[in-house]
């Protein structure tokens, strides 16, 4: 009996139509990275072990996919350690590569390492798979794509500046109007732990703000209660529950809350630099917006965070986010080099752009034309035409089998090319094309020169 074939859970195979649509959407931002200055880099798609562990905390650890040492994996342990079936002792021993986790500590390892080569402030993209031996489900995958764009080497705010910017022109560029790029920082979120007295809760108090918007202001208040905030800490905070305004009128509110903070006022500082430079600049179809709630990883971020929302019409999670770290490189012992980045979520905007419509009929997969094989003398004065129709950048193809005309068109039907080229004896002896347009049925003779014409439109 043959094996029914399969793929690994949290891995997809893609047709040629959704690799059409996930290169187009590829190409559009790796051509805004370039057109604002990054570089493209390329890590290995496996690390040395120490390379990866202990960087992402005990749960990243979990989901780290770990790569059998190769030949005989087990001749480094003793019986001893394999009876005592303790999985951090054996898994050291049995594996010394591990597939990437994301592209961040990658990217950090090769700031260090490369630290004497590369010009600082240095600008990268780097857009490549991850692996993540997380529990497969609905937009969460094992096997995916990240979209990263970094500066390190500048604690320039004007990088943040940038950043909305880029944001900005990708999902311009894609069509999609309407984006909201949520900006928050660090230090307000500290100030405001701070001002309230929680700062010894300052990660409960924020992980618990940031389910706002799908707990309600009852289930904030239920869990900081439950994480041990104090009612009076909680009644200090009643103004981020209705939060609202325009980015001045809250940046204002935060200027009299945080009053009694440093740090607190120092990002809204920071805020204010990036949004007045923003409101100056304009941007195209995006919104940039303050989102007091929002959190973002406060373990890794120190100052500003970013986090993209679709177009309200949709119902999706964020597009895109990141923000400033100021010690990324610190984990491999290259001190102070600040760094800010963004990425992008490269499935989540692919079935936004799907469900609104928004992939041009020109992304596809196919061939603009095909050419119906009649026969030797036939095939070969079309393949002379192919020929030239390629040099000119028309995909164009020749149906390989003479076989009846009615199934090399139903080949054309099922593989969607718009165009059929027929060939017989008097078209080679007029020099001629009989050209069919498969969704209209319109049919002409034409001369290679109008042939071309047509499929270049």
């Amino acid at each position: 009996m043959a094996q029914k074939p399969g793929i690994p859970k949290g891995t997809r195979d893609f047709s040629p139509g959704e690799v059409a649509k996930r290169q187009y959407i590829f190409g559009i931002i790796k051509g805004n990275f370039e057109r604002f200055g990054y570089q493209p880099i390329e890590t290995p798609s496996f690390e040395n072990s120490e390379t990866l562990m202990g960087k992402y905390g005990e749960e990243g650890d979990r989901l780290i996919f770990k790569i059998l040492n190769s030949g005989d994996f087990l001749e480094k342990v003793s019986e001893e350690e394999l009876l005592s079936k303790n999985p951090k002792q054996l898994t050291s021993k049995i594996s010394e590569k591990a597939l990437r986790y994301d592209l961040t500590v990658p990217f950090a390892r090769y700031v260090v390492q490369h630290q004497n080569d590369i010009e600082f402030p240095f600008k990268r993209y780097q857009i490549q798979p991850v692996w993540r031996a997380d529990r497969p489900q609905k937009g969460r995958f094992r096997e995916f794509f990240q979209c990263d764009a970094d500066v390190v080497g500048s604690k320039s705010l004007w990088q943040e500046v940038e950043l909305v910017q880029l944001y900005d022109a990708v999902f311009s560029e894609l069509g999609l109007d309407g984006v909201t790029i949520k900006i928050n920082n660090r230090k307000i979120l500290s100030g405001i732990a701070e001002v309230i007295g929680a700062k010894d809760k300052l990660i409960d108090f924020t992980v618990a703000l940031d389910k706002l918007d799908k707990i309600g202001e009852d289930g904030v208040r239920k869990e900081m209660t439950d994480k041990g905030i104090s009612a009076e800490a909680i009644k200090k905070i009643q103004p981020l529950f209705q939060f609202s305004g325009s980015i001045q009128k809250k940046l204002e509110k935060l200027e009299q809350m945080l009053s009694g903070s440093d740090e607190g006022l120092k990002g809204v500082q920071e805020l204010h630099f990036i949004c007045d430079k923003i409101a100056a600049l304009g941007l195209d179809k995006s919104i940039l917006d303050l989102d007091v709630t929002l959190a973002r990883g406060l373990n890794y971020y120190t100052g500003a965070i970013f986090e993209v929302a679709p177009p309200k019409a949709v119902l999706m999670g964020s597009v895109g986010g990141g923000g400033r770290y100021d010690d990324l490189t610190g984990i491999f012992g290259l001190k102070n080099m600040s760094g800010v980045g963004i990425s992008f979520g490269l499935d989540r905007i692919y079935l936004v752009l799907e469900e609104l419509g928004l992939f041009p009929a020109t992304v596809n997969a196919t061939s603009k034309v095909l050419f119906v094989n009649y026969g030797e003398n036939e095939a070969l004065y079309a393949m002379k035409a192919i020929m030239k129709l390629r040099k000119s950048g028309v995909k164009a193809e020749l149906y390989p089998d003479n076989v009846k005309v009615g199934k090399q068109f139903q080949h054309a039907d099922k593989r969607e090319i718009p165009f059929v080229v027929i060939v017989g004896d008097q078209e080679m002896i007029d020099e001629k094309f009989t050209l069919k347009n498969l969704a209209t049925g319109d049919q002409e003779l034409v001369d290679f020169g109008k042939l071309e014409q047509i499929l270049k439109e």
